[in-house]
């Protein structure tokens, strides 16, 4: 496994052929686009700098999502754009990769024929021949396995970013949700073994790496392959054992397989961090019935307040579907008095997305979309008050911030950097007068002085309410930004943020 780790792009000699991964939907996606990347800069490509014109790559990657209906029109309306320039420039190439294309296979080709290549999420290490094979025959390629070629972490990688970084520990899924089209997409669950996993994670971790995010389309059953329940547990207190490495995480485990070993594992592994993120979908036990969620509302709020008991100051984060077929206003009733049960610091609400080949495609009273958009904007807003009031507890707490690379869209204006906190609060901070500034990957320790709904604020008084500690990962930043003869700037560059289901900044 090559380990390539985070370096501005520049634009490449003329001669070298160049390549762009856009990614649409979760971090498995983004997981496997560093996989993507690493394959092609192992086959001789180039990454093109983020933010030149539309169609500036010779090879456009779409690493696709299928769980939402917008998918659809999101991947067509970006294939559009670039029929006319590809016109302009015979030899661009197009390849669409990951669960949309999995599902719609040959339907991609008959809409959009100037794609050169369409691949599987099973064969994700095949886009470099099939790249090969489309320009040496001249005719667009299809490939799509049933089954996985290879365990994707076997694969080349080009990492986003030098401190953090994505590990799978399983793929594929066993669960039967009724409104989830992943499982037929992805396959069954395969888990890796236990020493492969520790042994990337050491490898991330010689790289320059100090966080990373376990990943699993139902993280906490893994071990569900060779038989140990209690596995997933077991491999949390075995990272805590590895030197260097300074913040664990994972997403996203499934409440009904979710035991309190897991808890007591977070809880006595220092550097499993204090943050939970546990997919709710409704708080109606009707609803999750349909759903085949095989858990009630009460257990789920059992789990809550047993995560709290042993690890007080945890954040826990959740995902909520509005408008699933039958849903009543006494089932949504139920989810708004979770919610507020609850206290989630943020949630990843979704409006329900009818998906042909589930289930709940086929169930009777599919809502209209007048009531699901107004129950959506009550949970919202609801969610909206309730993330405010949690931050705002958090005034007068010190916090050490992991810096990343990127900063908030008011940077400029309020010069702060920006970060995550321990509980993976997103922290914007200034740095005083006559103080050192952090590179990406070091971590600043500040104290909490405003809060809004979606960040919060620290701006130290003076330099004594601000302490620099320089890290590894920090080192690593000044190595790549070395290698590739840019200048060291604090809050440059781009990258990925790692934990919970990314979402932009708001300032």
């Amino acid at each position: 496994m090559s380990l390539a780790t985070e370096t501005p792009s520049t634009v490449p000699d003329s001669d070298v052929r160049t390549y762009e991964v856009r990614t649409f939907g979760c971090q498995m996606n983004v997981h496997d686009s560093e996989r993507l990347s690493g394959l092609l800069e192992d086959a001789g490509l180039a990454r093109v700098e983020p933010g030149l014109p539309e169609g500036a790559a010779d090879v456009v990657v779409f690493n696709t999502c299928a769980v939402r209906e917008n998918a659809d029109n999101k991947l067509y309306g970006n294939l559009g754009r670039l029929a006319p320039i590809k016109e302009r420039r015979p030899g661009m190439q197009i390849a669409v990769g990951g669960c949309l294309a999995q599902k719609d296979r040959d339907t991609i080709l008959k809409k959009a024929p100037w794609v050169d290549v369409v691949f599987g999420t099973h064969n994700v290490g095949s886009l470099p021949a099939l790249l090969e094979r489309a320009r040496h025959n001249q005719e667009a390629q299809l490939e799509i396995l049933e089954a996985l070629e290879v365990f994707p972490s076997t694969l080349p990688t080009r990492r986003d970013s030098v401190h953090s970084g994505w590990v799978s520990i399983s793929v594929g899924c066993n669960n039967t949700c009724t409104f989830c089209i992943v499982p037929s997409l992805r396959g069954k669950e395969r888990d890796r073994r236990p020493g492969e996993i520790l042994a990337e994670v050491e490898a991330l971790v010689a790289d320059g790496a100090i966080e990373v995010t376990l990943l699993g389309q139902n993280v906490n059953s893994y071990g569900v392959e060779f038989g140990d329940r209690f596995a997933f547990g077991k491999l949390l207190r075995a990272c805590g054992s590895i030197e260097g490495l300074e913040r664990v995480r994972f997403t996203s485990p499934h409440p009904a397989a979710f035991t309190d070993d897991v808890i007591d594992a977070m809880a006595e592994t220092p550097n499993v961090m204090p943050v939970l993120h546990m997919p709710l979908q409704s708080g109606s036990d009707r609803v999750l019935k349909d759903m085949r969620r095989s858990y009630r509302s009460k257990k789920f709020l059992g789990i809550l307040d047993k995560v709290r008991e042993r690890i007080p100051h945890a954040a826990i984060t959740t995902d909520i579907i509005v408008g699933f077929p039958g849903e009543t206003e006494e089932d949504f009733q139920a989810t708004l008095d979770v919610v507020e049960q609850a206290r989630f610091s943020s949630a990843f609400t979704f409006q329900y997305s009818k998906r042909p080949g589930t289930p709940a495609a086929e169930l009777p009273d599919q809502l209209p979309k007048a009531v699901v958009q107004e129950r959506y904007e009550r949970l919202t807003a609801l969610q909206d008050r309730i993330s405010a009031e949690e931050n705002a507890r958090q005034l007068g707490r010190e916090v050490e911030v992991l810096v990343t690379a990127q900063s908030g869209r008011k940077a400029d204006e309020t010069h702060r950097l920006s970060g995550r906190s321990a509980d993976q609060r997103l922290v914007h901070f200034s740095v005083p007068e006559g103080a050192e500034q952090p590179r990406p990957g070091d971590l600043v320790t500040v104290t909490v002085t405003a809060a809004a709904p979606f960040h919060l604020i620290a701006d130290p008084a003076d330099a004594s309410a601000y302490r620099l500690r320089r890290s590894r990962a920090g080192d690593a930043w000044d190595r790549a930004q070395a290698e590739s003869c840019a200048v060291p700037a604090p809050g440059g560059g781009k990258g990925v943020s790692l934990g919970m289901p990314a979402l932009p900044p708001r300032d």
